[in-house]
This record gives C-alpha cells, structure tokens and sequence, in this order.
C-alpha cells in the first residue's frame, strides 16, 4: 500500500494549521454514572496526537461513541471523554456541543497553535453513516470545512464506509495516524508469512460473527481453539447436548462441516462452567463439555480446557486472540479468559489481541498490557482485515 503518514505530514510542518484527526474514541460508560469504564481507546490515540501538539498544529479531533440514530442524545455525548483527553494529555481540551454547528465553528476559530478541541459526536447526524453518497458527502464537506489536512487514527471504524472515515480522505490532503499505521503494519504479519506454529484463540458468542474470519483462517493456521459462547453450537454439531446454553440451531451444520474440513485443527472445550441461571450468583459446577445438564447453560470453559489451550500456545511462534472465553464480566466465569491470556503471555510467540472484548478483558482482569505483543483498537475492523476484505478507511488513505 502506498499511503502517507503522520511523519511525512510533520515534515512538511504543521505548525499554525488546523489538521482534522478522525479518532476513535468511542469507550464504554456506565450506563449509572456516565462515567468512562476504560480509557484504552483514548490512551491509544495519544501519541498522534501528542505529537501534532508538540509541533503546533490546531488540533481537531473528531469522533463517534455508541450507536445514536442520527440526532443529539445525552447518553452518548463525548463530553466525558474531553475530559479525560484533556487529563491525559495534561491540557486543557476545548468541546464543542455540535459536529459542524455554530459552536464547532467557533470552537476550531477559537484555536491557537498547539491548542486540541473535540468536536461532539459524529453520529449526531445522520450524513456520518448514511447510505446514500450525496447525503454522505455533505456532511463530509461540513467536516473538511473545519480542517487543512487530515489524519485517520480510528482503526477501529475503518471497516466503515462513512463520511469522515472515507468522504472526508477525499477533500483534503490526507495520512494515516500512528495507532493505524501500527495495527496495519501487526495484522500484515498475520496475513503475510507468520511464523509457525501460528495458533488462534476465537470467542464470543455467536459463530456466525466470526464465521467468515474462521473460513479465511482455517488453511493458514495450525491449531484453531475455540471458546465463548459459539463453542456450543460446535459442539452441538458434534452431537452433544448442551443444555440451554447459547446456540445458533441454524449455524450447527456449518460447524459440522467447519470440523469436518479442519483436518484437527480445531480444538473445542473439554470441559466447561455450567450455571443453573445467566447470573454472578447462580449456582454452578465444572462438567465435562459431553456431559451437560439439560437445565444449565455454559458460561466459562474449564480449567482442563484451560490447561489444553494453555499446551498448544506453548508451541505457538505467532498467535491471534479475539473474543473471550466466557461471560469474564461475572468473576465467578472469568477464570477461562484470565486462564487463555496469562497463558498467551508465558510465550515467547508474537501475540496479537484482537480489539474489542479481548482488549477489554485484558483491562477488566488487571492483566498486565505490555506482556501482549500487540493489543488491537479495531475487533470488527482486525477481523475483516484478517478475511481479506478491502477496507474503505484504509482504501481512502492510499494514493
């Protein structure tokens, strides 16, 4: 690929230039208090940003956060996450209450050098995700108003075909952020030559969000192991009852057929942690995977699992891990994930986590970051990436 970077911007200068920074910020809150439950998507973006500061520029940063339906919703302002922008960076971030309104307007005039704004959500209008091109690029026109140059930072959108991921590109002179060029540069190792054993570690809930990757990976790895939720569902199709766990009846001969083709490959739960209720305090007992009651449902997969996962990523070179192994939210059923990522981290393999829940888990459990190769922003974005699919953020940057 032939794309620019946040270096080369720099070395033309950027000082006393408004430069448009599509970020990724959309973090979880507490639904009680609004309050930011991980901040991991706004640490990653600061060394882009930090450096834009540090030379001059009249930051602006954009972004979305949740699923809003095209208008202002309380619930979903980034509000919050100027303020902890700003506690990051150690100063003072300006918000403006709109995208491309009176206020962002005045906000972005109101910049000097060096100085960083946030603009509020994206998808507060409808133009951000809209199907139709001409509505699309009005808003992104809008958008490009209010900066010279822009930098995709936002791996975690750039499988999306909106606006101010691929419109705005396409108004002005344009590059690619650190955190992106870093997640690019880490998932083309995986879909290059990676060095064997190449071991992955998929989970979730449902088989058929992952189906598509699990096709593009099945002749390019050497050992699948496969937890979380969409475990059952396979394990249905190798005809065993799985109580009232999770189940996709309509993904059982996939899975089947998955298996059949796997050669070995794939490696499923031995045993699990099966609960009487979806429920911290349900009652709840370690069984073998074969041999689950018809009242209980799987949470967790169980530490025999635990240990055989843990045998074969000893012998992995590279290995790719999204999704967790069970509901880790509930800490009566996260001793599999835990189990899985601290195994992950006693290799001496090239570790990749996958975005989303995984990088999550690894925060929610206290796991030491660093001892992971590389933590990825992007869950949907790395998967489709890893299926080989063009992906319109990044197709925008090339030149």
């Amino acid at each position: 690929m032939s794309i620019r970077t946040l270096d080369d911007l720099l070395a033309e200068g950027v000082s006393g230039r408004r430069v448009l920074v599509r970020a990724d910020l959309n973090v979880p809150l507490d639904k009680q208090t609004g309050a930011i439950t991980d901040d991991g998507r706004i640490r990653a973006v600061l060394p882009t940003l930090g450096a834009l500061v540090a030379a001059g520029a009249q930051v602006v940063v954009c972004s979305h956060l949740g699923r809003p339906k095209g208008a202002p919703d309380p619930q979903y302002s980034l509000r919050p996450v100027a303020g902890r922008l700003g506690e990051l960076l150690d100063a003072p971030v300006s918000f403006a209450d709109d995208t491309v309104g009176d206020s962002a307007r005045a906000t972005v005039e109101a910049l000097t050098d060096g100085q960083l704004a946030l603009l509020e959500n994206l998808r507060f209008n409808k133009g951000e995700t809209s199907k139709d091109d001409a509505e699309r690029g009005a808003f992104a026109d809008q958008l490009a108003a209010l900066g010279e140059a822009y930098v995709d930072d936002a791996f975690g959108a750039v499988h999306r075909r909106h606006a101010s991921v691929y419109d705005v590109p396409a108004r002005l002179p344009h590059v690619a952020g650190r955190l992106v060029l870093r997640e690019v540069e880490v998932l083309g190792r995986l879909t290059g030559q990676p060095e064997r054993p190449y071991v992955v570690v998929l989970g979730g809930s449902k088989v058929s969000d992952k189906l598509a990757v699990i096709e593009a990976l099945l002749p390019t790895v050497d050992r699948l192991l496969i937890g979380g939720g969409m475990c059952f569902t396979f394990l249905k199709a190798q005809g065993h009852e799985v109580g009232t766990s999770l189940l996709e009846e309509e993904m059982v001969d996939t899975c089947r057929s998955l298996l059949e083709r796997a050669d070995g490959k794939i490696m499923l739960p031995v045993d699990v942690v099966a609960a009487d209720a979806f429920a911290p305090d349900a009652a709840h007992d370690t069984v073998p995977a074969d041999g689950i009651p018809g009242h209980r449902l799987g949470l967790d997969i169980g530490p025999e699992t635990v240990a055989g996962f843990a045998a074969a990523l000893s012998e992995a070179k590279t290995i790719f891990w999204n999704g967790p192994m069970g509901v880790f939210e509930m800490p009566a059923f996260a001793a599999g994930t835990r189990g899985v990522a601290e195994a992950i981290t006693k290799t001496d393999a090239f570790t990749v986590v996958g975005g989303g829940d995984s990088a999550a888990a690894v925060r929610a459990l206290g796991l030491d970051e660093s001892s992971f190769g590389h933590i990825s922003t992007g869950g949907g974005a790395s998967l489709e990436y890893l299926e080989g699919k063009a992906l319109p953020g990044i197709a925008a940057l090339e030149d």
